[in-house]
């Protein structure tokens, strides 16, 4: 069963790594206070020993899950960044670890200080798989953009 899960879902997740010319999806997912605020927290993380790992655009759909799967390694600190449109209404963060236990659970909501973006720190107690699901909430738009970022704590000698 776990096995049929994550072939699934990593399915999924390359499926949505392809280039998509459906008109479901926007051709091109950017926006430029995205941007802005990513290396804000680059810059800040980067301060505190953290390096990115990942970080990439997701084109979502407004009130559903996007799947993003990440290998961590046990004992390791980590920092996971998601940034929402900024005129969404409600942002989520769900993480799983490989039993398919919730582990991790934000929300925000627009008028929250920092409300379109979720950070978190995690340390897993085994090395595995961990499935991120973003969501956000936008009623006057479809298509929405997320920017989702990891980091990892840097070991000093």
């Amino acid at each position: 069963m776990k096995s049929c899960s994550l072939i699934l879902v990593l399915s999924i997740f390359f499926a949505i790594q392809l280039p998509a010319q459906s008109a479901a999806r926007p051709a091109v997912c950017g926006d430029a206070s995205m941007v802005h605020q990513a290396d804000s927290i680059k810059q800040n993380l980067s301060k505190d020993g953290f390096i990115i790992v990942k970080e990439a655009f997701v084109p979502m759909e407004s009130e559903f899950e996007i799947p993003v799967i990440v290998p961590l390694t046990e004992g390791s600190w980590y920092q996971f960044v998601f940034i929402g449109d900024i005129t969404s209404r409600l942002y989520e963060v769900r993480m799983f670890d490989w039993s398919e236990k919730q582990v991790v659970y934000q929300k925000k909501e627009w008028g929250d200080v920092d409300g379109n973006v979720i950070r978190y720190s995690y340390i897993p107690q085994v090395s595995e798989y961990h499935m991120i699901k973003p969501l956000q909430v936008n009623k006057k738009k479809k298509q929405v953009c997320g920017y989702v970022m990891l980091f990892k704590k840097v070991k000093q000698p």
